[in-house]
């Protein structure tokens, strides 16, 4: 058994956010499998298909991004299976928009979703299909900018990017980590800071300051 689990804050508030574009990776899996992920179950919405002959769990967690750790833990400890067998879709600042990178294991770069997702997973080894939403214009804060939605140029090409994100986790289902690295890295692309190991009690990231309550959560923080 695998199980999808794609990061996003709750609501209508947030849904057409930078910040929310794993869920809407998660929605075009849905769609593409014929499973309606909306059953409520331990703090996510839950729905099951059949990927190739393997039984998949799609989840979206419905607390806030930086309490996404304990509702992902329940389900994947629910049917007692190994964090390897899960895959996380995320936004990801350190990639630009268009680009799509795949990996396991490795530091939470200063995203409160993977934070929370390391303190309650029994490991940091579950694999990873980060989504680039880029870096916010000079001046802009980036608070702002993961919540912000996205702009005319990245709408028209959102489709395209998130149906390329949905093949990356496809890919990995089917053919494995090694294979879906080798077709969706780019090879000369450089080492980002979620690349790199990290001290889960330091972050990286420049936000530092903002603050976990519901109305910032979920930023690098």
């Amino acid at each position: 058994m695998r199980f999808v689990a794609g990061l996003g804050n709750p609501g209508g508030k947030y849904r057409e956010t930078r910040h929310n574009v794993g869920f809407l990776v998660l929605d075009e899996l849905g769609r593409r499998w014929g499973c309606d992920i909306g059953k409520p179950q331990f703090g996510a919405l839950v729905g099951q298909a059949s990927v190739h002959n393997e039984s998949t769990v799609f989840l979206k967690p419905q607390q806030f991004m930086n309490r996404s750790g304990l509702p992902v833990r329940s389900v994947v400890s629910y049917y007692k299976e190994a964090t390897e067998s899960l895959i996380v879709v995320h936004d990801d600042l350190d990639l630009p928009f268009g680009r799509i990178r795949v990996k396991q294991g490795g530091g939470h770069g200063g995203h409160n979703g993977l934070r929370d997702l390391d303190r309650h997973m029994e490991s940091r080894d579950y694999l990873r299909v980060r989504v680039g939403i880029g870096r916010p214009p000079e001046n802009w804060n980036t608070a702002d900018y993961v919540l912000g939605r996205w702009d005319a140029s990245e709408r028209e090409a959102l489709d395209s990017h998130v149906g390329k994100a949905a093949d990356a986790v496809e890919h990995i289902l089917v053919h494995g980590l090694v294979d879906a690295q080798n077709q969706f890295n780019e090879k000369k692309q450089q080492q980002s800071a979620s690349d790199l190991p990290s001290d889960p009690g330091v972050s990286p990231s420049l936000l530092n300051q903002i603050s976990n309550s519901p109305s910032q959560t979920g930023l690098r923080g």
